[in-house]
């Protein structure tokens, strides 16, 4: 069943092709955010766990419009996993390969992406059965090259890349034939999301959806 669920957001963050990752900085803000978002295109967002504002913001999006993709990210620890599941979040991502963290998502019945960058990395998630994992952080550790090389000796997992991800190297790395989608937040930064500019995240979503569609 596990198996079925991962498959299941896989397929839907293949659809989306963008994960906006956001920090947010007031739950009250993530109704809007999300609305701004759809606006744009784009069916998924990742809420990370590096704010206060995660949990209730998750929350939030999850009962006014269960119809996005719900992430909920920079998830370190099984409490962190807990929180999300409570929140709604339709699967969870981390920076790093916890096993801890991921085999009690998987207990829970949470998908999860944990963050590989080396070899090494991918080699302890998939020894946890995991094949869906996250790249980080991306663009630091050698861009679409370096995710290309790594991809070479791994042909049975995919992966969803993410940190300094811009518009103009987005193409490179959806070219890649194991990646998913690509995290980023040029989009949703958190000055826009203060200053309520909903109509500037709904331009920065429509172009990041229209990168995807001319890749795809």
């Amino acid at each position: 069943m596990h198996a079925e669920a991962v498959g299941r957001i896989e397929d839907r963050l293949r659809a989306a092709g963008v994960v906006p990752v956001v920090e947010l900085p007031d739950a009250e803000l993530a109704v809007p955010l999300a609305r701004a978002l759809l606006a744009g295109g784009l069916t998924c967002v990742e809420i990370t766990f590096r704010t206060p504002a995660a949990r209730d913001g998750l929350a939030a999006i999850h009962g006014a419009h269960p119809e996005i993709l719900l992430g909920a990210g920079t998830v370190l620890e099984e409490e962190q996993v807990d929180a999300a599941i409570e929140a709604g979040a339709d699967f969870a991502v981390a920076p790093g390969t916890s096993a801890e963290t991921v085999r009690h998502a998987q207990q829970r019945g949470l998908p999860m992406l944990p963050g590989t960058c080396t070899p090494s990395d991918v080699e302890c998630a998939r020894r946890l059965g995991v094949r869906l994992l996250k790249f980080f952080p991306a663009e630091p550790v050698g861009g679409a090259a370096f995710l290309r090389a790594l991809c070479g000796p791994y042909r049975d997992v995919r992966f969803v890349p993410t940190g300094s991800i811009t518009p103009a190297t987005l193409p490179g790395y959806l070219a890649i034939p194991q990646v998913v989608a690509c995290g980023g937040s040029w989009m949703v930064k958190p000055e826009l999301l203060h200053a309520g500019e909903w109509d500037r995240v709904t331009e920065l979503a429509a172009e990041a959806a229209a990168i995807v569609g001319a890749a795809r």
